[in-house]
C-alpha cells in the first residue's frame, strides 16, 4: 500500500464523537469543543466522525480542518439515530467508485457480491450449490437466533424488530437500544465506506436508498456488535439508554478493532484486489490537490491526460471517417461553392 490515501487511516482512528448543545471552532490545527462545561480540544487527525447533534453550531474553518484531515462530519438527530447529512470523505479519487458501479451494474456480478455478503456473515463454511433465497432464509434465521440466545443469556424480554421514527419514547428500551447502537454503527460503516472512496447509495443486498451500501457493510457486524451492545445495555438498566449505547458501542468498536477490518472486508466482499502503480499514482496526485480535475474519458485509451490540447499539431485529434475539424476552433470547416 503506498500511502494512506488508498487505504485510508480509518483503521487507525478513534471511531466517532458525539456532540450536542455545544460550539466547534478551529484551534490551531484541531478543533475545540464548547459546552457548559468548558473548552475540549480534539485532536481530528485522529478521529473518523464527528457526528453533530441537535444545539451544535460549527465554523467553516473547523470544517475545513475537519475536511483536511480526513475526518467525516455527519449531521444528525437527537441521539444520533436520525441522519441528515453528511460530508467529504478522504480521498478525491473515483477509482473504487467506478469499480464499485461496474460490480453493481452488471447482473452477475452483483449477483456474486451479494453471494459474498451473505456467506461473510455465517461461522461455518456455506454449500457453494446454495441459492440467493437458500441464503436469504438462513440469513433470516441467524438473525432471529441471534435475538432470542441473547434475549435468555440476559433475561431482556424479547418480542419483534420495530422502530417507531414518528414516536421514538413509545418503542421498549430493547428496540430503541438496538435503534441508537445501530446507527452508531451506520455512521462508523459510512464514515469508512466514503474515506475509500466508494459510494454509500449503490447497494448490492439492499437497494433504493442513498445509504443502501451502508446497510449492507452495517449487516455484516450487527450480530457480533449492536445486537450483544444493545441487550447488555438494556440487562443494566433503562436510564439513559441512548447515552450508555453510545459508550458502549464505541468501546467495542475498539475492543474488536473494528476500523481495522471494515476497508479490508469491503475489498474482499467486491472482489477488488487493490491499486496498480497506475491508479497508485493517479489516486496520490488526485488527493494532493482537489483542484485538479482528473483525466479526460476516452473511448479507446479508457482516460486521457486532462489539459491536452487536442488541436495542436503534436496531438491531431481522432476524427469520425468523412469529417474534418477545425483544430483552433473545434468546428467543422465550411464547405466550397
Amino acid at each position: 500500500m503506498k500511502d494512506l490515501h488508498l487505504l485510508p487511516k480509518v483503521r487507525d482512528s478513534w471511531s466517532y464523537l458525539y456532540v450536542e448543545h455545544c460550539r466547534v471552532d478551529q484551534e490551531s490545527k484541531a478543533i475545540a469543543i464548547h459546552d457548559a462545561s468548558g473548552r475540549t480540544p480534539v485532536p481530528c487527525t485522529m478521529l473518523t466522525l464527528l457526528m453533530l447533534g441537535p444545539g451544535t453550531t460549527i465554523t467553516q474553518a473547523a470544517v475545513r480542518t475537519l475536511a483536511e484531515n480526513g475526518c467525516l462530519v455527519m449531521w444528525c438527530g437527537e441521539e444520533a439515530v436520525r441522519f441528515y447529512a453528511v460530508g467529504l470523505g478522504e480521498t478525491r479519487s473515483s477509482r473504487n467508485l467506478m469499480a464499485q458501479a461496474r460490480l453493481w451494474a452488471d447482473e452477475q456480478s452483483r449477483l456474486g457480491v451479494v453471494m459474498r455478503m451473505y456467506r461473510q456473515r455465517f461461522d461455518e463454511v456455506l454449500p457453494e450449490s446454495l441459492m440467493i433465497e437458500q441464503l436469504r432464509g438462513r440469513e433470516g434465521i441467524r438473525v432471529r437466533r441471534a435475538y432470542a440466545e441473547l434475549s435468555e443469556k440476559t433475561g431482556v424480554p424479547w418480542k419483534m424488530r420495530e422502530y417507531k421514527s414518528a414516536n421514538w419514547r413509545g418503542a421498549d428500551p430493547i428496540n430503541r437500544a438496538l435503534s441508537c447502537a445501530n446507527s452508531c454503527l451506520y455512521g462508523l460503516c459510512h464514515a469508512a465506506i466514503v474515506a475509500a472512496g466508494f459510494s454509500p447509495a449503490l447497494g448490492f443486498v439492499h437497494t433504493g436508498k442513498m445509504l443502501s451500501f451502508v446497510y449492507d457493510v452495517a449487516d455484516l457486524y450487527k450480530t457480533e456488535v449492536t445486537i450483544p451492545v444493545a441487550f447488555g445495555t438494556v440487562q443494566q438498566g433503562d436510564g439513559m439508554i441512548e447515552t450508555r449505547v453510545r459508550k458502549k458501542c464505541r468501546d467495542v468498536f475498539f475492543e474488536t478493532r473494528l476500523l481495522e477490518r471494515i476497508v479490508p472486508d469491503l475489498y474482499q466482499v467486491l472482489g477488488i484486489t487493490g491499486a496498480t502503480p497506475v491508479a497508485e499514482a493517479e489516486t496520490d496526485l488526485l488527493d494532493e490537490d482537489d483542484a485538479v480535475p482528473g483525466g479526460l474519458w476516452d473511448p479507446v485509451a479508457d482516460t486521457a491526460a486532462g489539459g491536452v490540447n487536442y488541436g495542436d499539431e503534436t496531438s491531431p485529434p481522432r476524427q469520425p471517417p468523412g469529417r474534418q475539424v477545425d483544430g483552433s476552433r473545434g468546428l467543422p470547416e465550411a464547405s466550397e461553392g
